[in-house]
C-alpha cells in the first residue's frame, strides 16, 4: 500500500491546477407594456387584442388632450375635490377610480342637465332623495360635495351588489340599473367592452379611463398644471 500511495502522489499534485470559472450573467429586459395594456378602470383591464376596443380607446383619449379640451380647470377641480372624495370612497370600499366620475359628470360641463340631473355626481332629484339627500325649493344637497359623495357611494355599492363588475357599475350609474340589466339579458353578454350600448353609455368607461390618464400623466396629453393644481397625485412622467 505504501508503494501505491507514493506512486499516486505526483499524479494528484499534477491534477491540482487552478481552474478559473467564468460566469456569464444574462440580463433579460422586459419590453415595456403598451399603453393599451396599462389602461384599466378599478383594476379591471381592457380586453387584450380587441382591435375595436383599442381603436375606440385611442379615439376617446385623443379627445381628452389639451389641444381639444384646452383647460387646466380639471386639475384645479381635482385638487379641490379629491381630498374630500377619496376618503369617503375608501370608507365605503369603492375603488379610488370612481373619483373621476364627478369630473366626467360635472367637471366637463357643469350645471343642470336637460333631464334635471344636478350637482357633483349629477343625481336626478328622485335618486338623490332615495340616497338621503335633501332636494327642494330651498335646499339642494346634490351641490354639497361631501353629502353627495356619501350618497353616490351608497348607490355605487348597491349597484356592485347587482352587477359584480366595476365597469358595469359605472355604466349602470350612467344609464340606470334597470336599463343595464335589460341590455345584459337581451345581449346575453356581461362584458361591458363587448356590449352594444347607446353612444353615451358605450363611451362612459372610456371617458373615465381617459380622465384618469390626463390626471395622472398631464404632460403626456399636453397639460402643464402647476404643482399645487395637481390632485393628490404623485405619479411622474
Amino acid at each position: 500500500m505504501a508503494k501505491v500511495f507514493a506512486y499516486n502522489m505526483p499524479q494528484a499534485a499534477k491534477s491540482t491546477k487552478k481552474v478559473t470559472t467564468t460566469t456569464t450573467i444574462t440580463t433579460i429586459t422586459k419590453e415595456p407594456k403598451s399603453l393599451m395594456a396599462q389602461l384599466n378602470f378599478a383594476e379591471e383591464s381592457l380586453p387584450k387584442g380587441d382591435v375595436r376596443v383599442e381603436r375606440k380607446m385611442k379615439k376617446v383619449l385623443a379627445a381628452y388632450t389639451y389641444s381639444h379640451l384646452q383647460t387646466n380647470r380639471l386639475h384645479r377641480m381635482a385638487a379641490e375635490w379629491f381630498p374630500v372624495i377619496e376618503p369617503i370612497l375608501a370608507a365605503y370600499g369603492i375603488p379610488n377610480d370612481f373619483k373621476y366620475v364627478p369630473l366626467v359628470e360635472s367637471g366637463l360641463q357643469g350645471g343642470m342637465s336637460p333631464k334635471g340631473a344636478n350637482g357633483f355626481w349629477q343625481f336626478m332629484p328622485g335618486t338623490a332623495r332615495n340616497y338621503g339627500l335633501k332636494v327642494n325649493s330651498s335646499v339642494d344637497e346634490r351641490k354639497n360635495l361631501r353629502k353627495s359623495t356619501i350618497a353616490a357611494c351608497k348607490y355605487i355599492k348597491e349597484l356592485y351588489g347587482v352587477f359584480d363588475n366595476w365597469a358595469l357599475v359605472a355604466a349602470a350609474y350612467n344609464v340606470g340599473d334597470n336599463h343595464m340589466k335589460k341590455q345584459i339579458n337581451r345581449q346575453n353578454q356581461d362584458n361591458y367592452f363587448k356590449m352594444k350600448l347607446n353612444r353615451e353609455t358605450g363611451g362612459y368607461v372610456y371617458k373615465l379611463i381617459s380622465m384618469k390618464q390626463i390626471m395622472e400623466y398631464p404632460v403626456r396629453y399636453g397639460y402643464a398644471p402647476k404643482r399645487e393644481q395637481q390632485a393628490i397625485n404623485t405619479v411622474r412622467e
